[in-house]
């Protein structure tokens, strides 16, 4: 979601109440929930944290019968870049999927707990999915650019949403913003599937940017690039930080340790009654003191090479 350039936004299903108008930050946002106003905190060191826009609590997550997550409960920042690490199994994709409820579209998947954004319960019925997606955007692990024009690919979200005028300011905008527009200015008619794989990952981020969101999630971006094109979006992140939360999952802990303002640590437990394993987040601080100095101890093993 954007609440920049005093635009009012709007989660709720068509026809099903009225939404509640709040300011944050001084932009009026339409709601369909109480939305209380971020207080700043203090952090240890005394200075002051930032505000927080996506709170978890208690987080559970079912396939069927099988508890595939369970008890996760952080708050992603502000305008940070949050991490989540863990070895494989460990349920990082599957918490980052209910802070856009991705996991909705899976048949058998039941999620409890809370997840809020600007203190709205985000699962609460008034709520529409459609939305909170367009609000809160994805980049997946593997670039998926529609067969279509490079134009066209970042045009689809505002098109589709009914936006008509401007759509050429757009497409510049995200363009440039994902880094990509000096080198497809020239051809925006071409087909995004003659790009370079980091090509199209930067593509995809921009089509992400052009729905105007407030929150980007990141499912292991680079894990398909090589380090020249990862090094790229890295820099990328480092950038857009400035306007956007970033929630990133990635397997790489050098990647988290340069990007990342916090970081999660999940593991995985087994579960007694089947051969399968349960996630769980052992740990959320900030980046420099989870690999640096972390409280838990099965951190400390991950963190260092001991396993994972």
């Amino acid at each position: 979601m954007s609440i920049r350039g005093g635009q009012a936004i709007e989660l709720g299903r068509s026809g099903v109440g009225g939404p509640t108008i709040v300011e944050t930050k001084g932009v009026s946002v339409a709601l369909t929930d109480e939305v209380a106003e971020p207080e700043p905190t203090e952090a240890e060191d005394g200075a002051t944290a930032p505000d927080t826009i996506i709170a978890l609590e208690e987080l559970s997550v079912f396939y069927g019968d099988f508890r595939a997550v369970r008890d996760v409960g952080f708050d992603i920042g502000q305008h940070e870049i949050t991490a989540l690490i863990g070895p494989s199994g460990c349920g990082k994709s599957t918490v980052l999927r209910c802070i856009n409820r991705m996991n909705d579209l899976i048949d058998i998947a039941r999620v409890e707990g809370s997840v809020t954004y600007h203190g709205v319960d985000l699962y609460g019925p008034q709520v529409d999915p459609v939305e909170v997606r367009r609000r809160i955007g994805m980049v997946f692990q593997k670039p998926n650019p529609f067969p279509k024009s490079i134009y066209d690919n970042v045009a689809y979200g505002p098109k589709i949403a009914g936006r008509k005028a401007g759509l050429d300011e757009v497409v510049e905008e995200s363009l440039v913003k994902a880094a990509l527009w000096d080198e497809v200015k020239d051809r925006l008619k071409d087909s995004a599937l003659g790009l370079s794989g980091g090509q199209q990952q930067r593509l995809c981020i921009a089509r992400a940017l052009a729905s105007n969101p407030d929150v980007l999630l990141m499912d292991e971006p680079c894990s398909a690039l090589d380090p020249i094109a990862t090094g790229r979006i890295e820099e990328l992140l480092l950038g857009l930080k400035s306007e956007y939360s970033v929630v990133i999952v990635t397997h790489n802990m050098q990647q988290a340790a340069r990007i990342s303002d916090r970081t999660a640590f999940f593991t995985a437990e087994p579960d007694p009654s089947s051969d399968r394993r349960t996630g769980l987040l052992v740990e959320f601080d900030e980046t420099g003191t989870i690999f640096a100095t972390p409280s838990d101890e099965r951190t400390e093993h991950y963190v260092t090479g001991r396993y994972g």
